[in-house]
């Protein structure tokens, strides 16, 4: 039997755009970002490449979790990940749409 558990993060009312913007201006945080918007249902974790070590993955995903550009929650032994589109349309619109169609 799988449990799923969520990681903290914040509600919707707490997603403050200072945070979200100072968590997309780092580019692994934002190759990041890309990777999980081509997978609307959420990625574990672990399944997103990156030039970095474990440690490090996972320091940029709890930022961008703590920015409430992501949330988290854990299948098992893996974390799955997936944007926060609705909250983020619904609180700034047009942001995540516009950082995704910017250039590479």
């Amino acid at each position: 039997m799988s449990t799923s558990k969520a990681l903290p993060q914040p509600d919707r009312e707490e997603i403050r755009v200072e945070a979200v913007l100072q968590a997309l201006g780092e580019p692994v945080r934002l190759q990041i970002v890309r990777a999980l918007a081509d997978v609307p249902e959420g990625i574990a974790c672990g399944e997103i490449e990156l030039p970095v070590t474990a440690s490090t993955r996972a320091h940029h995903l709890r930022t961008l979790r703590e920015a409430g550009v992501l949330s988290t929650h854990t299948e098992g032994t893996r974390r799955i990940s997936k944007l926060r589109r609705e909250d983020l349309e619904e609180l700034y619109p047009g942001l995540l749409s516009g950082v995704l169609a910017a250039r590479r």
